[in-house]
């Protein structure tokens, strides 16, 4: 039987002084599939997603990984098993790109091990999900915001993690590579890993991911499949809006259309 990373979220508030950021949130989630966690502007999106990670702290609940509390598991296991994209953009060093995404294999190697061939061979897969091998030997100071975008999300790809969180992984990104990222994240939850990403695209959202969890005022809104989702009630309410549904072959997206 394939292994199947599971993740739980479970009774899960955070609060920063006297502001309630998330109230009592619970998620549970299962390897193969690819989650969008969407919702307005401070809904506590990133809050989540960080907190998911072990970045964060919850004021109370409990989080999971395999029935396993993510206090309980050594850092460098969980460094292996979770690999998180930050929305933060900002590289300081001047190094190639090559160098930058060989940092995701850090935690698979000892303190003085050099690349092996399983590195390089994860490096390369992740430069080529990311369509970034042509710059590879680029420095990543002098790359554009979308080009340091996707090698911030290769270095996390090349770990290999069988969880992986994103937090806008295509904010700035023009929209071929928009759909290659979220084509290749779409790619590897089928293969058996979980992926959940931060989205403000709620057409992409619609289209690639496979269950969406809407969150409002740091609460669950609402949580299950796109359809059923982003319904014209529930638009209405958390994001004042009115969409259209567009159809592609057997494919279909929403697309938000007017503010109400």
């Amino acid at each position: 039987m394939t292994y199947l990373p599971h993740f739980e979220v479970d009774g899960l508030s955070v609060q920063y002084d006297e502001a309630v950021v998330l109230d009592q949130v619970r998620l549970s989630a299962q390897g193969g599939s690819l989650i969008g966690l969407i919702g307005p502007n401070g809904a506590g999106k990133t809050t989540l997603i960080k907190a998911m990670a072990g970045l964060l702290p919850g004021t109370t609940g409990t989080l999971s990984l395999d029935s396993t509390s993510l206090d309980s598991w050594r850092q460098d296991t969980l460094a292996q098993k979770i690999g998180y994209l930050s929305q933060s953009r900002t590289v300081y060093w001047p190094v190639t790109v090559d160098r930058l995404v060989s940092l995701g294999r850090l935690p698979h190697r000892g303190p003085w091990d050099g690349v092996s061939v399983t590195d390089q061979v994860a490096i390369d897969g992740a430069l080529a999900l990311t369509d970034t091998t042509s710059i590879r030997h680029r420095t990543v100071t002098t790359l554009s915001g979308g080009e340091l975008a996707r090698v911030l999300l290769a270095r996390v790809l090349a770990g290999g993690p069988e969880v992986i969180l994103a937090d806008e992984p295509v904010s700035g990104l023009d929209p071929g590579h928009r759909l290659q990222v979220l084509n290749g994240l779409k790619n590897l939850s089928e293969s058996g890993r979980l992926v959940v990403v931060v989205l403000h695209d709620l057409t992409l959202a619609s289209r690639f991911c496979d269950r969406l969890v809407l969150l409002h005022k740091g609460r669950v809104e609402a949580d299950g499949v796109p359809k059923d989702v982003l319904n014209s009630e529930t638009l209405a309410k958390v994001y004042g809006v009115e969409a259209v549904t567009v159809s592609q072959g057997d494919e279909t997206a929403v697309l938000p259309w007017s503010h109400l």
